[in-house]
């Protein structure tokens, strides 16, 4: 039998990887990732508290808008009192909507990473060049607001089409985050040459945890202590990476944030034992590594 398949990275087992290290010998690399949305009213798609495909009304917009009106402020609060620097993915029609949002961002030196135009829409069932007119779009508005283009991207709904890679790296991205297929960075191929996929969880992601799964926020507390206990321990054999997925219409809400100030209290407490880093700055390291120590070096130009 054989199954449909891509060309886009081999298979590679992770005990038999080269091992290697993180900036000041650390082994464990952690990043803190803000998803920072704008939803078209009455229209389009759209979470709710109460699952992930409602109706789509003034309750679930409000809801949702009170992430950039009330849930960010919150969440970056807490981030600042830990001194946790982070990264946004962004729908460009936020930081048009929002016009507080990316000033705030540029004064924590915080990344801004490419998400789409809005979480109304996605792209994976777009014609190719409407496709890509939408990535240009999303880069351009926010190199605007930051000053610099983005270098990264996560598609809305972490969705993407068989092109989706190939239009990124066109459009000068040189890492993604929508491959949740591994602890470690690998390289992929693309028609225009290379791209880095950087994880990204889809279980340490207050998304799917809180609204698909129905957890309570001492739940998913719970699920970053014990993700990161986890990862610390195997970080002892080789280097991993240790993401923390935020949106902040639901961990911004004040009930959620008292325990998941304490989960990130507690990583806190390893400080000396991490490299706390944002997914550019950690995909720019994995660029210099000798060719033969990423999966997928090996062709590296």
């Amino acid at each position: 039998m054989k199954l449909p398949t891509h060309s886009r990275y081999a298979h590679s087992a992770i005990p038999t990887r080269p091992a290697y290290e993180w900036p000041g010998g650390k082994r464990l690399a952690l990043h803190v990732v803000n998803n920072i949305e704008h939803f078209a009213y009455r229209a389009g798609m759209g979470s709710d508290s109460t699952g992930l495909t409602p109706v789509q009304n003034q309750r679930s917009y409000a809801w949702r808008d009170y992430g950039n009106r009330v849930g960010l402020w919150n969440l970056l609060d807490t981030l600042d009192e830990l001194g946790i620097p982070s990264a946004h993915n962004i729908n460009s029609a936020a930081l048009e909507a929002c016009p507080e949002i990316g000033p705030a961002l540029r004064a924590r030196g915080d990344e801004f990473i490419g998400h789409g135009r809005s979480n109304s829409e996605r792209q994976d069932g777009m014609w190719e060049e409407d496709e890509r007119r939408l990535i240009e779009e999303s880069r351009d508005v926010l190199a605007r607001h930051a000053g610099t283009p983005p270098r990264g991207w996560l598609g809305p709904y972490i969705a993407q089409s068989g092109a989706t890679l190939d239009l990124l790296r066109e459009a000068g991205f040189t890492y993604v985050m929508d491959w949740p297929a591994d602890d470690q960075p690998f390289w992929m191929t693309t028609r225009a040459g290379p791209i880095l996929s950087v994880p990204y969880s889809v279980e340490i992601n207050d998304s799917p945890a809180l609204v698909a799964r129905q957890h309570s926020g001492r739940e998913f507390a719970e699920m970053i202590v014990d993700q990161f206990d986890e990862l610390l321990r195997q970080s002892a054999k080789r280097p991993l990476v240790c993401s923390v997925v935020l949106h902040p219409f639901i961990i911004g809400q004040p009930h959620r944030l008292k325990p998941f100030r304490q989960a990130l209290r507690h990583i806190m407490a390893h400080r000396d034992e991490l490299w706390i880093t944002r997914p550019g700055e950690l995909a720019e390291y994995v660029a210099t590594l000798p060719k033969g120590t990423v999966p997928g070096s090996e062709d590296l130009p």
